[in-house]
C-alpha cells in the first residue's frame, strides 16, 4: 500500500522514466496516457492531470470535455512490457469545476457500492473472486463493410486442423470440441505460456491459485486469482487482462476475452465468488442449506430476483448471449444449487471451513466492465438481505434431464442483449440506492448499448443468412 511519497521515492530509486496513468472507460476498456517521470510531484496526487473526457465513450459532451485524472498511489506497479522503465497507476476521475468524483467513472461506482454496504450495517467488507476464461489463438482475421463480412480464427491445437499440412509434419494432438478440460501436453500446447502469464501476475502482486486448459478447443484457458475486496479485485482484473494479452502477444499469439468466438463449442465465462464479512467474521456461513446462513440465502434471493437485469451489466455484449444457451455448460437457469453447475448460482462445497463459505454467481462473462458488474451484483445481493428475499427451493436435479413441463417453471436469463437491456430498464431501482448507480448512468448505459451494439448488429446481414436465403 504505497503512499504518494513512496511512489516518488520508488521512481527515484528505480530510475523510472515514464509514469503511465490508467483508467476505465464506460463500456469496459482500459485507457492510458503517459508522462515523463519528472512530471509527477507530490502535488500531482492532489491537483490531478487534465484530459479530454468527450473523447471517452459514453462520457462527456464536447462542451464539457475537461476532466481530471487523480492517480491512486496504492495501485502503483512496474509495467513488465515496456522498453523503458515505466510505472503505472490506476486513476480516479474528477470534475475540474466542482472537484467532485465523476458519476460515470466506473471505479467511483464500485467504491460507492462498498461504502453503501458498510453503511447498511450488514457487513464491512465484500469479497469477489472472479474466474475469467479466455482464448489463445495463433491468428485472427475479421472485416465488415457494406459488401463483405467475415472472420477467420486459427489455432494450432484446434480440432479443425487435424488434417492440415504443417511445417515438419502435422503431429496431431488436436483437442476435440468440448474435450479441452485438463488435458496434459502435448495436447495442451499452452502450458508454458500460461505459466509465463502466472509469473508476470505474481510479479504485480496478484496471487494466482492455479491455471489450466478449459473445455473448448482452440486454446481456451483459465488462470484463477485469489479473491479480494470489490474495487481492489476489479483493479486486479484489469491488470490480469493486460498481462494475458501482452504475454500472448510476445509469444506470437493473440488473446481474447470475447465470450463466444468459436461456434458449436463452449464459450468463456467469469464465475464470480462472493461473500460478506463483518469485523473479520464471515457472514455467509451457517446451519442452513449447504452450510449457508440466512443472510447468504437472502443474498442469493436478491441475485435471482434481479438476475435478468444484472445480465445487462454482467453479460454486456451481443456476443455474450451466444454463450448463454443450453448445451454448452452455460448457466442459463435462474436457480441455485449446492453442486449443480447448470444453475446460475452455485454454493461451492470444496471446504467445510466457515471462511470458505461463499456464493458463486456463474452467469457473468469477462467482456464486462468489472467495476460495474461487481457493484451491480453486490447491490442485488444486499437488496436481497435488506428485503429478506426468499430464493425459493434449490434445484439439485440435473436441469438438462428435467421434463419440459417442470423446466418451463424455471426462469431463465435473457436470450439477447436487447432483452437484457429491457430487463434493466424495468428493474434498476435496487441499483439507485445511495446513488451508487445514478439514473444518468443507467440511461447512458442502455442508450449506448442499444445504439452502438444492438441496433448496429441487427441492421447488418450475417454471412449465414446468405446460406439460408440467397437462392430464395
Amino acid at each position: 500500500m504505497l503512499s504518494a511519497k513512496d511512489v516518488l521515492a520508488l521512481i527515484k530509486k528505480e530510475d523510472i522514466k515514464i509514469v503511465d496513468l490508467r483508467f476505465m472507460d464506460f463500456p469496459g476498456l482500459w485507457q492510458h496516457t503517459s508522462y515523463p517521470a519528472r512530471s509527477l510531484t507530490e502535488s500531482s496526487f492532489e491537483e490531478g492531470f487534465g484530459f479530454d473526457g468527450s473523447s471517452i465513450r459514453g462520457w462527456q459532451s464536447i462542451n464539457e470535455s475537461d476532466m481530471l485524472l487523480f492517480p491512486d498511489p496504492t495501485t502503483a506497479r512496474m509495467d513488465p512490457f515496456t522498453r523503458e522503465k515505466t510505472l503505472f497507476m490506476i486513476c480516479d476521475i474528477l470534475d475540474p469545476i466542482t472537484r467532485e468524483k465523476y458519476g460515470k467513472d466506473p471505479r467511483h461506482i464500485a467504491k460507492k457500492a462498498e461504502s453503501y454496504i458498510a453503511s447498511t450495517g450488514i457487513g464491512d467488507t465484500i469479497y469477489f473472486g472472479p474466474e475469467a476464461e479466455f482464448f489463445l489463438f495463433d491468428s485472427i482475421r475479421y472485416a465488415t463493410s457494406p459488401q463483405e463480412s467475415f472472420f477467420f480464427i486459427d489455432s494450432t491445437e484446434a480440432a479443425w486442423n487435424s488434417g492440415r499440412i504443417e511445417e515438419n509434419g502435422n503431429k496431431g494432438y488436436k483437442i476435440r470440441h468440448k474435450e479441452g478440460y485438463f488435458p496434459v501436453p502435448p495436447s495442451d500446447k499452452f502450458q508454458d505460456v500460461r505459466t509465463e502469464m502466472t509469473l508476470e501476475l505474481e510479479k504485480l502482486g496478484i496471487s494466482v491459485e492455479c491455471h489450466h486448459h478449459e473445455v473448448s478447443t482452440a486454446g481456451q484457458s483459465e488462470i484463477d486469482i485469489k479473491y479480494d475486496t470489490l474495487t481492489a479485485i476489479a483493479d486486479q482484473l484489469l491488470m490480469y487482462k493486460y498481462v494475458i494479452k501482452n504475454v500472448a502477444f510476445r509469444n506470437g499469439l493473440t488473446a481474447t476475452f470475447m465470450p463466444k468466438p468459436v461456434f458449436q463449442d463452449n464459450g468463456s465465462g467469469m464465475h464470480c465468488h462472493q461473500s460478506i464479512w463483518k469485523n473479520g467474521v464471515p457472514l455467509f456461513a451457517g446451519d442452513g442449506y449447504a452450510g449457508l446462513s440466512q443472510e447468504a440465502l437472502w443474498y442469493i434471493g436478491g441475485l435471482l430476483k434481479h438476475g435478468r437485469a444484472l445480465t445487462a451489466l454482467t453479460n454486456p455484449t451481443v456476443n455474450s448471449f451466444k454463450r448463454l444457451v443450453p448445451g454448452y455448460e452455460a448457466p442459463v437457469n435462474l436457480a441455485y444449487s449446492s453442486r449443480n453447475r447448470s444453475a446460475c448460482c452455485r454454493i461451492p462445497m470444496y471446504s467445510n471451513s466457515p471462511k470458505a463459505k461463499r456464493v458463486e454467481w456463474r452467469t457473468p462473462d469477462p467482456s464486462c466492465n468489472p467495476y460495474l458488474a461487481f457493484a451491480a451484483m453486490a447491490m442485488a445481493g444486499i437488496d436481497g438481505i435488506l428485503n429478506k428475499i426468499d430464493p425459493g427451493q434449490p434445484l439439485d436435479k440435473d436441469i438438462y434431464d428435467l421434463p419440459p413441463e417442470e423446466l418451463a417453471k424455471v426462469p431463465t436469463t435473457p436470450h439477447s442483449l436487447r432483452d437484457a437491456l429491457e430487463a434493466l430498464k424495468e428493474d434498476h431501482e435496487f441499483l439507485l440506492k445511495a446513488d451508487v448507480f445514478t439514473r444518468d448512468v443507467i440511461d447512458t448505459w442502455i442508450d449506448y448499448k442499444m445504439e452502438n451494439e444492438v441496433l448496429a448488429l441487427e441492421l447488418r446481414p450475417h454471412p449465414y443468412e446468405f446460406e439460408l436465403y440467397y437462392d430464395i
